[in-house]
């Protein structure tokens, strides 16, 4: 390893393992889209809920909303990666990245459910009140807005004028479809009332949205008015004054 790299951050050296894990694993042609990884598990998270409350005719409210919610989710995915996609996920992987994206970071996701609607967790597993059932509502539904408009916006102001984005939310915010995300997927969370998900939350939001967040900085860092932009906003937190 040369000096240059030894002098890296530490999530440099994560981004870089990540990125072949989920990239390259196993090696072999790139004959994968990431967005059709991705796009499966989002559309296929509805279906896999609805099985689950069939296979354990679990037709609570609990499981009601959260197909409702995580389900309806996948479609609003849908619908923006064909109004509005993010480039990103057009890179081409191998059938063992598209796999490990799967199994380290997308289906987990799909434990959240699976706890909700099995019995695995026993008869003694308190339930969401509805009290927390509106709150993982209101949660969700500012979450899809926040992350829905910043990639909106992103997508649009990058097509016709390349920089820094220092309009609309990312006035005060420079990463607000990240924040938006994280609101979503912690209303889920709520509504399953266990340890786990957010066991599996820290680990997406720590090793992957923190570190991605992190090269999006840096990359953005070459930008002449980094330094004032980066001082007027926060990285997930609004700033407004």
């Amino acid at each position: 390893m040369s000096d240059q790299q030894t002098n890296k951050p530490l999530w440099y050296h994560w981004a870089r393992f990540s990125t072949y894990i989920t990239e390259r694993f196993l090696g072999g042609p790139q004959i994968l889209k990431l967005a059709w990884v991705i796009n499966f598990q989002k559309t296929g998270t509805f279906f896999f809920i609805l099985l689950l409350m069939n296979y354990y005719q679990n037709f609570s409210l609990s499981a009601n909303v959260y197909l409702a919610l995580h389900g309806m989710y996948g479609f609003c995915w849908m619908l923006k990666h064909f109004a509005f996609p993010d480039k990103k996920w057009e890179k081409k992987v191998t059938l063992g990245g598209g796999l490990m994206a799967f199994v380290l970071v997308l289906g987990p996701y799909w434990v959240f459910p699976f706890l909700l609607i099995s019995d695995i967790l026993g008869p003694d597993h308190k339930m969401a009140s509805v009290t927390v059932l509106a709150a993982a509502i209101s949660l969700h539904t500012i979450g899809v807005v926040i992350m829905m408009s910043a990639d909106s916006q992103k997508y649009f102001t990058l097509k016709y004028h390349r920089g820094l984005i220092r309009e609309g939310l990312f006035k005060y915010i420079r990463h607000p479809n990240y924040l938006g995300e994280i609101m979503l997927y912690a209303s889920y969370a709520l509504i399953v009332q266990h340890w786990i998900p957010w066991a599996i939350l820290a680990w997406v939001w720590i090793g992957v949205f923190l570190v991605n967040i992190l090269q999006k900085e840096a990359s953005m860092s070459r930008h002449p008015e980094w330094a004032e932009y980066k001082k007027q906003t926060g990285m997930l937190i609004p700033k407004f004054l």
